[in-house]
């Protein structure tokens, strides 16, 4: 819904720079003050040939517990980090200066959260993803938008509901700090997309004053179509212990 003060518009510059400020500061503290503790065994299965470098074809198989949905969420970052790099590397047509200061924030949050996750998972780990960006325009404001916003949706709705499954608290608590930044992401995101409108906080993604959550088996098929690799996640909890 449009917002009708038309005061909103002379001011909107100024709120997005508020914003980034935000960014950069929760971006900073989202990962720190807890370590993954479910990463003692190396339970991810690459097949056919077992390599931890992925490639297009293999079948990738995530274990159960928390060392399953540590990893699926691994899957989620590596997308979205990829996805801001590519933004960056092709910056669509009329990129403003503060979009293009916007979009580095982004990557820079996303880019700490794949890291994190390759470095606290070791060889408990995901490999590396063959990603596959082929229908995103990136030259394409639009296109970029739409992609940039599906990404932060889906992920901070796959935190939320994947996080139940988490047994330890140490987990959970990282998890939590992850998915403040990425339900922060969706709002800027919107902001930039719906100027001067409520789309930031718009009812089909906040409902009931929580933001929308999914299932891991409703947010793989979603994230399938930018892998290579064939995510199997049968081994994903499904109910909570």
């Amino acid at each position: 819904m449009e917002n009708s003060n038309t005061s909103t518009k002379t001011t909107a510059p100024s709120v997005m720079t508020q914003r980034r400020s935000f960014l950069r500061a929760v971006g900073a503290a989202a990962v720190t003050g807890g370590i993954l503790t479910a990463c003692s065994t190396a339970d991810v299965q690459v097949s056919p040939n077992g390599a931890r470098a992925g490639s297009a074809g293999d079948v990738i198989t995530l274990p159960g517990g928390d060392l399953g949905i540590l990893n699926y969420a691994f899957i989620l970052e590596q997308i979205e980090a990829r996805f801001y790099e590519l933004v960056l590397a092709n910056p669509y047509e009329g990129m403003t200066a503060l979009e293009m200061q916007l979009f580095q924030d982004l990557r820079n949050h996303e880019v700490t959260h794949r890291a994190f996750y390759r470095t606290a998972l070791m060889s408990a780990g995901i490999p590396d993803l063959t990603l596959d960006f082929s229908s995103i325009y990136f030259r394409q404001r639009t296109d970029v938008l739409e992609a940039a916003r599906m990404f932060a949706e889906i992920g901070t709705a796959a935190y939320n509901g994947g996080g139940k499954y988490l047994t330890d608290p140490e987990n959970l608590t990282v998890a939590g700090k992850i998915v403040s930044v990425e339900a922060r992401h969706v709002s800027i995101i919107r902001e930039m997309e719906y100027m001067n409108q409520t789309a930031f906080s718009g009812d089909n993604i906040v409902i009931d004053g929580l933001f929308i959550k999914k299932e891991p088996s409703e947010v793989l098929p979603m994230a399938q179509k930018y892998i290579r690799e064939t995510i199997d996640a049968r081994n994903l909890p499904t109910t909570v212990a």
